[in-house]
């Protein structure tokens, strides 16, 4: 009698076993409907058109992204225009240009969308302080793709052998002339 029961229970446990698994095959083959049914085509349109206006960046195109102003003597000013167009399909928006050193100031960029196809321009100033070869990197900040564009300037910056010589410090002093060492800050000193 031990051994029937015994028996019986395993017969029992493989009927509700297989009686499980018959279920969960029903269950997860009911549930497998065509998902494309469901898809309305103006969402399809739509989203078509969506994803076609995000990818019309402006596209920020300068007519030289270098200048060299060659050498110049220690202390001249100089500068440069950088003349640009918007080549993209999208009104171009300048929101900031900045430079890599305090001696070396853009100016004068329109604030305004430009169109597409259009042109426009900004100055860069530079103090022409330093000491042989110097070069500064302006980065524009725009709504292009990248968000981010960079033109650069550089100069051969010779002492003026016409200047007249430094005072001559007591024994013992030092100078005052502070000298950087931040990257983009090379050939000259902030004084």
């Amino acid at each position: 009698m031990f051994i029937s029961n015994k028996r019986l229970k395993m017969n029992d446990m493989k009927k509700i076993i297989l009686g499980l698994s018959a279920l969960c095959m029903v269950a997860f083959t009911s549930c497998k409907e065509d998902a494309t049914t469901k898809i309305k085509s103006e969402n399809v349109t739509q989203a078509a058109d969506r994803d076609a206006v995000s990818v019309d960046f402006p596209v920020l195109a300068f007519n030289n992204t270098e200048h060299d102003f060659g050498e110049i003597l220690d202390g001249t000013p100089v500068e440069t225009v950088f003349e640009y167009t918007n080549t993209g399909k999208a009104p171009l928006v300048i929101t900031d240009i900045k430079s890599t050193c305090g001696c070396t100031v853009p100016q004068d960029w329109s604030k305004e969308p430009l169109a597409p196809g259009a042109t426009a321009q900004f100055t860069v100033k530079f103090n022409g302080k330093g000491n042989g070869n110097t070069s500064k990197t302006v980065t524009v900040t725009s709504n292009t793709e990248s968000g981010k564009e960079t033109v650069k300037i550089k100069a051969f910056v010779k002492k003026d052998g016409n200047a007249a010589p430094a005072a001559a410090l007591p024994a013992g002093a030092t100078s005052a002339v502070k000298s950087s060492t931040q990257p983009g800050h090379e050939g000259h000193n902030h004084n």
